[in-house]
């Protein structure tokens, strides 16, 4: 228990670590990209007045000269330096681009601020791609672009950011190395300070431990002396009424030490639990068939479901002791002339055992109680029906040994039923 307690809380806090990694992570690439859109959008803002030396293009029949496209541009006269200067102002770290467009939306002429790093088929690429998506402005992969018409003709201003966006994947690997690094140094820490702070808990728990077995083994003595002694005196005087009390309490205690010291073995993982092939359903019948008179002379009845040949691997004994005590509960607490069944399914690699019974349904909020040890239902599963409230708990500790799951289910329409899944 206190194992699972250790780990589990491990496992929360490094939930948490990993949580807010992945948002730091997760917020520094969002800022990130927001910073290249809104420089590149304040440069497309700059550019898209065509303050760039343009690469003509001879094949264009509507401009006669050079000098015709820097008039047209409105910059006839500007000295080239002043150009150069305001666009790498208005472009930063970004290379940029301007292309041309004639009403047939073919590229009529381009111009780059470097223009060795495309050609005339990527700038033709480029100008289609831009057009069927339709929009004004916008961005396709690290392209930014904005469009806008000059009489017949169609001006593209594209900003590329791809050392902005190349930088901004190098900062987001590096933050997530980072970010992995911090968080498996920061739940090693975890993990030891959670050790340190259990370990009085646990050893709390192991003393605690230790004493119900020590307690229950010496109490094993003193009962057998009572109970020898008890049918002694029986047998010198007869039958006597508080003799009869005095076995009978014997009797009660004696199964209680017996599921204290199960109990404690199972704590310290001692309980033998050996685990090999068996046909669990000839095992489940074993326990079955004999409850059948028990069940008889309380004057309710018992069905059982349960095929053989359907083998499981895990410890025969401690499963047989798990369907004694779910058929000892649900006779106990089912109602008179009731109904009480057991049933075995092979659901893949999974065996299920249910054993439901009419009567009293167990209220929904002590229905994950029931396993606790010494714990007892009330008013429906009161004291009046005897045990230590031990069972379950067992029970469950039987299953967790076998990596399975134990549940109930209980109304008052459709009886008790507790479900018991083992992977096999």
């Amino acid at each position: 228990m206190i194992k699972r307690l250790r780990l589990r809380m491990t496992l929360m806090v490094i939930a948490v670590l990993v949580f807010v990694s992945a948002g730091i992570v997760i917020a520094i690439h969002l800022s990130s990209q927001r910073n290249i859109t809104m420089q590149a959008e304040s440069a497309l803002a700059e550019l898209a007045d065509g303050h760039g030396k343009l690469k003509y293009s001879r094949d264009d029949d509507d401009w006669d000269d050079w000098d015709d496209w820097e008039e047209a541009r409105g910059r006839k006269g500007q000295p080239q330096a002043v150009r150069n200067g305001r666009e790498a102002a208005a472009a930063g770290l970004s290379n940029f681009y301007t292309i041309t467009l004639d009403k047939n939306g073919t590229v009529s002429a381009w111009a780059a601020e470097k223009k060795d790093l495309y050609s005339d088929a990527q700038i033709a690429a480029i100008a289609e791609d831009i057009l069927a998506d339709g929009k004004e402005s916008g961005r396709i992969g690290t392209q930014f672009y904005r469009k806008t018409s000059k009489g017949k003709r169609t001006e593209l201003t594209v900003l590329d950011a791809r050392l902005e966006c190349l930088a901004a994947s190098d900062t987001l690997r590096s933050v997530i190395l980072i970010a992995a690094a911090a968080c498996a140094l920061l739940s090693a820490l975890a993990w030891l300070l959670i050790r340190r702070m259990v370990r009085p808990v646990e050893d709390a728990f192991v003393r605690q431990k230790q004493f119900i077995s020590d307690a229950s083994h010496e109490l094993k003595t003193p009962l057998a002396v009572i109970s020898a002694n008890a049918e002694v005196l029986e047998q010198e005087i007869g039958r006597n009424e508080y003799l009869g009390y005095i076995r009978s309490e014997v009797r009660r205690t004696d199964a209680l030490v017996r599921n204290l010291l199960t109990l404690a073995r199972m704590d310290r993982s001692e309980a033998g639990a050996e685990m090999k092939t068996f046909d669990l359903g000839h095992a489940l019948l074993d326990v079955t068939l004999p409850f059948e008179s028990t069940v008889y002379e309380a004057g309710k009845t018992l069905e059982t479901d349960i095929p053989e040949g359907i083998e499981y691997e895990g410890n025969e004994e401690m499963i047989k002791q798990l369907a004694v005590i779910l058929l000892s509960n649900a006779l106990k607490y089912s109602d008179d002339g009731g109904r009480i069944a057991i049933s075995l399914k092979s659901r893949g690699r999974q065996r299920e055992i249910c054993v439901f019974n009419t009567g009293e349904p167990i209220a929904p909020e002590d229905q994950e109680k029931i396993f606790d040890r010494f714990w007892r239902a009330d008013p429906a599963h009161g004291s009046e029906t005897g045990g230590s409230g031990l069972g379950l708990a067992i029970a469950r500790s039987i299953v967790e040994t076998h990596h399975g799951r134990i549940r109930v289910d209980s109304s008052r329409d459709e009886g008790t039923r507790f479900t018991v899944l083992l992977n096999a």
